[in-house]
């Protein structure tokens, strides 16, 4: 029989403070949860040059295989692990490299449309929006992009009006609607923090190993 285990989804346009809740959960409790990132399952595209790989609207649902994250989604509820892919951002291009995901008592599982597909939020056992402002958001961005991701501030500019902001408009914002929970500010919000925290204490008292 497989053992139980509770799925947490973090969604947030980006640079809303996703990653930033779940490491701060994954310090909290230590050893016992695991992160699935929805960004390591774009799809790869070897047949592609780099320029044509920098013209990918990487902010729509289709630029994901989300069809393997939900199979591997499974997986772990089952008490398999899996090997992830990973995805390099400054080749816009997946890695030959995977690693290996463990199937811990918690998975949280972040990105910026998971909520956007019905078949994902239904392996979803608690769903977690975090409602940033724009400007805050795109000033992360930018710091991010420039220091992280070997990007000129030109091409942040280019790809944030061309995609990110009418995708977030179209997909990102509406898909608040399928969240449990609705975290105001980022991941740095106390509140919410300790309303998760003791949900996942909650969670780890009652379904003892």
């Amino acid at each position: 029989m497989a053992e139980d285990r509770l799925f947490i989804g973090i969604a947030g346009g980006s640079g809303s403070g996703k990653t930033t809740l779940s490491s701060r959960l994954v310090e909290q409790f230590a050893g016992l949860i695991s992160v699935v990132s929805h960004d390591d399952y774009y799809k790869a595209h070897d047949d592609l040059t780099l320029e044509e790989r920098q013209h990918i609207n990487y902010d729509h649902p289709n630029a994901f295989d989300t069809d393997l994250l939900i199979e591997h989604l499974r997986r772990l509820r089952q008490g398999e692990a899996v090997e992830c892919p990973e995805y390099d951002y400054c080749i816009h291009n997946r890695k030959k490299e995977t690693h290996t995901i463990w199937p811990r008592r918690v998975v949280l599982v972040e990105g910026i449309l998971i909520f956007e597909n019905p078949q994902l939020c239904r392996e979803l056992d608690v769903k977690v929006f975090v409602d940033t402002d724009n400007d805050v958001r795109l000033l992360r961005r930018i710091s991010r992009d420039l220091t992280e991701r070997g990007r000129t501030l030109a091409s942040v500019e280019e790809q944030y009006l061309a995609t990110v902001k009418p995708m977030h408009e179209q997909y990102v914002e509406p898909s608040k609607k399928n969240a449990d929970i609705i975290v105001v500010g980022g991941g740095k919000n106390p509140v919410a923090f300790a309303m998760l925290s003791g949900l996942i204490e909650k969670y780890l008292a009652e379904n003892k190993i």
